[in-house]
């Protein structure tokens, strides 16, 4: 069997200076409140919170599945079954003369246990 070409000089000492990985604590820590940021109250959300018992929520970028559901749970006092999210991109806008773009945010729809329900008004 061969033996392995020798690797160059230049790519050895490149991987010497290289540190390796450290990782910290998964996530952030937020908080409930920070995570939820406010709920989107529009037909297609009425709609969906009285057919399917989901609502539709703007969450923190950084936010993930379980801490939206434990947020939503501590928040509200229901029991949440299933979280679907979705990132929107920001809209192009025109400001003065020159284009701009809205910022990009995260969109989670919860949905509910059959016996809970959400009252926004």
């Amino acid at each position: 069997m061969a033996t392995p070409r020798p690797k160059p000089k230049k790519y050895q000492r490149k991987l010497a200076m290289r540190k390796p990985c450290v990782h910290g604590e998964p996530g952030l820590e937020l908080r409930p409140y920070q995570i939820l940021l406010r709920p989107l109250v529009t037909e297609k959300g009425t709609h969906q919170s009285t057919r399917y018992n989901a609502y539709a929520f703007q969450v923190a970028n950084v936010a993930t599945k379980p801490q939206i559901k434990t947020a939503v749970e501590e928040l509200f006092n229901v029991r949440v079954e299933a979280v679907r999210t979705l990132n929107r991109k920001g809209k192009k806008r025109r400001f003065q003369q020159s284009m701009g773009q809205l910022p990009s945010w995260k969109k989670a729809i919860v949905t509910l246990h059959a016996d809970d329900k959400i009252e926004f008004f």
